[in-house]
């Protein structure tokens, strides 16, 4: 009874899903190349590492980009030769079923961000579906942050209920 209640777990484990038992290479490669393409300005490379119904959401409140805005918004500074470089601190990968997502600690111009993302494979290649940056924001810095923001977040929130 003990080797049958081992044995269930141990394949209710696997089955979860986690970085372990998946194409581990492959997802790290196409998430790094996605960075290294924005770092070295590469439009059509970054942008081919997303799917044709990816959704960016930036930091800003107002950034909720799908693909179409996201890529018009972005054009002009891959054009001068520099977007936006995120180098990866640490990285996490899971997998349920056939879903990949992650999240990462990046080392960027905004100082420590926070990125996840979902992945899709399309042909062949591991491409971002959903990807949320956020700025890291320390604990003990959360109240002076708050109140540098509460007016700005005062007046989007009255506009996005009078949007409703």
């Amino acid at each position: 009874m003990k080797r049958i209640l081992l044995l269930l777990t141990a394949i209710l484990l696997y089955s979860c899903g986690s970085y372990k038992g998946i194409a581990t290479d492959s997802i790290e490669k196409s998430i790094n190349d996605w960075h290294h393409a924005a770092a070295t300005a590469n439009y059509d490379d970054y942008f081919n590492l997303m799917t044709n119904d990816a959704v960016f959401i930036g930091t800003d409140a107002t950034e909720n980009w799908q693909l179409k805005e996201f890529k018009i918004f972005s054009k002009p500074y891959f054009d001068k030769g520099k977007a936006w470089s995120f180098t990866p601190l640490e990285r996490h990968v899971y997998q349920h079923n056939n879903v990949v997502y992650f999240d990462e600690l990046l080392d960027t111009q905004m100082g420590i961000c926070r990125g996840s993302g979902i992945l899709k494979k399309e042909d062949g290649v591991y491409k971002i579906a959903h990807y949320v940056l956020s700025i890291a924001v320390p604990n003990e810095n959360v109240a002076s942050l708050t109140e540098l923001k509460k007016q700005w977040d005062d007046h989007y929130k009255k506009e996005l209920i009078s949007r409703q």
